[in-house]
Order: C-alpha cells, then structure tokens, then sequence
C-alpha cells in the first residue's frame, strides 16, 4: 500500500494511528504506554502492534532505520517516538539537563499543604506567625530529606559554592542534618536553644555563600538546595531557602524569649 492509498485510509477512518512498541515478559516499554495514553488523549484510534521479543524488535529497528521504540506512524507517515510525538502535538519536551524551578516549587506546596494540615489536625488557626514558621519547618525538613538521598551528590554540587565547606569539607556533610535537625524540632516546637543556633548558623553561612557565588562572582552553577542530581539554578531559591531559616529562627528568638 503507498503513502496516497494509506493516507486516504486515514482520512476516511478518521484519526488513526499506528505504534509499534515493545512488550515482552521481562519488560514493558513505559514509553509506548504513554505514547498509546497520549495518542488517544488526542482522538486517535491506535493500531497498537506489540514487539514481543528482542529480536522481533530488532529486526523493526533495522527495517525501519531507527535506534529505539516505541515508534509512531499517523496517516503513514513515521512520527517518531514518544518526544517526537509530544512535538508533533505542540507539547513541551524537556532537554536533557535543562534548568527546572518544578522540584522547588513541589517541596514548597507539600510544605505549605503540610503545615496547613498539622495546624488543623492541633486545632489552631491557618493564620498568623505559626502558618508561617511550620511552612518553613516542613520546608527544611523536606529539603533535608532530599539532601540525604544521596550525601556524596549532594556534598559535591555544595562544595562548588558554599564557603565553609571549601575551608572545612566535612561541613558538606553536616549541613543536610543540621537543617533536618532544626527542621524538626521547630515542627515539634521543642529545644529552641538548639533549633535557633542551628538554623541561624547554616542559612547566614547559606546566603553569604550563594550571594558570593552568584551575585558576586557571577557564577552559573548549580543549587545543590534539593539534592545533588537537580537542575535547579544556583540564586534566588537557594538564598531565599537560606534566609527563611535565618527569618524562622530569629522569629523563633522573639516568640519563645522575648513575648512570653
């Protein structure tokens, strides 16, 4: 069947599509499941043809001059894979090791949305000082944890910038549980007087470091802020993390010693 007969077909039967994808016993290819979702997201009819063994899908590749599947043909034409088809449809698709402010964005709602939960779940109001110091708690919490998914990660991308952990590496190490540390305890609103030196000490030290970095030196690096595999640029997020630690703590000062 040529293009012109195969393309009549598509117009006659409405919207179809043809993906070849991989789906074997060991493995089911997760890109050819979201290229069938996005398809028919879209209105297509999918002609959805298995590849059920390795050498049933090499033998695609190479009638087909392509080095990976899922593959997608509309109206006989190839499309391509799964970003291949999200261009084909307008949609954004991420370039490998873009910058992305998405997981900051996440741990700041979780945080906010977890704060907002703790504050109903003790019966107290979702207004004033208390909304804005557990935010704040959960965020470092949350920031902390991902540090310490991987500590060696984490320590490198930090030790590009921070300026204690150049002089004395082993900071690199402490900081993800320091900041856990604080974090905690002022969600539990217990031990201000180690909660506020901590949280002081590290966000001043944080914002001096980020400040030097970035808006100093000029420098384009990395904020190691949620972990050492992020994308997320080095400057605003990171100084601001670092100062609502140092906000949090000093408020902290003012409600347990000063008001009571």
């Amino acid at each position: 069947m040529n293009t012109t007969t195969r393309t009549a077909d598509h117009t006659a039967a409405g919207k179809t599509a043809t993906l070849y994808r991989m789906v074997m016993p060991e493995h089911v290819c997760p890109f050819g499941l979201k290229a069938r979702f996005l398809l028919r997201r879209k209105g297509y009819r999918v002609d959805d043809r298995w590849l059920r063994t390795r050498a049933q899908t090499d033998a695609f590749k190479a009638e087909q001059h392509v080095e990976t599947t899922p593959q997608v043909f509309i109206g006989g034409q190839r499309i391509g894979g799964y970003d291949e088809l999200r261009r084909h449809f307008g949609l954004a698709v991420r370039k490998p090791g873009e910058a992305s402010y998405r997981p900051v964005i996440a741990v700041f709602v979780v945080a906010l949305l977890l704060a907002g939960a703790s504050l109903l779940a003790a019966g107290r109001p979702l207004a004033g000082s208390q909304l804005f110091l557990s935010f704040i708690a959960f965020s470092m919490c949350i920031l902390a944890l991902l540090k310490l998914q991987d500590v060696e990660s984490f320590s490198t991308m930090f030790l590009n910038y921070d300026l204690l952990a150049r002089r004395f590496v082993p900071y690199a190490y402490f900081y993800p549980f320091a900041e856990l540390s604080a974090g905690v305890l002022m969600v539990a609103e217990r031990l201000p007087e180690v909660a506020v030196p901590l949280a002081i000490f590290v966000g001043s030290v944080g914002a001096v470091s980020v400040v030097k970095a970035v808006y100093v030196d000029r420098r384009e690096l990395k904020c190691a802020c949620v972990g050492g595999s992020s994308n997320v640029p080095l400057g605003f997020v990171s100084l601001t993390e670092n100062l609502m630690m140092v906000a949090a703590a000093l408020w902290m000062v003012v409600d347990h010693w000063v008001l009571t």
